[in-house]
């Protein structure tokens, strides 16, 4: 896996109901990253892109879904989601509202 930061960060999740909660009660944020991505590897990705101290990294697969595709079935593709928590005091530009 290359340790590139674009190829590891695929997106921030923002929108779910979980993240924001997540945000506001522990200072974590939600992001998709790539499957076969390490924790060290999303750790040190997060710390240079958006200059912050990470303290914790957790991963899970989500499994794809079933969907229709015409007369038939398709299952779309597994993801990776990494809930990070930052130290106290840091925050990461994207997850916060404009003003």
């Amino acid at each position: 896996m290359n340790t590139n930061v674009p190829q590891i960060l695929r997106r921030p999740l923002t929108l779910t109901e979980k993240g924001a909660a997540l945000k506001t009660a522990f200072n974590q944020v939600l992001f998709e990253v790539a499957r076969d991505a390490s924790k060290t590897q999303i750790r040190a990705a997060i710390e240079s892109a958006f200059k912050v101290k990470v303290l914790d990294v957790r991963t899970m697969v989500v499994r794809g879904k079933m969907k229709r595709m015409g007369r038939g079935y398709a299952k779309t593709q597994n993801w990776k989601k990494a809930i990070v928590t930052l130290a106290p005091g840091d925050t990461i530009a994207i997850f916060e509202p404009e003003a």
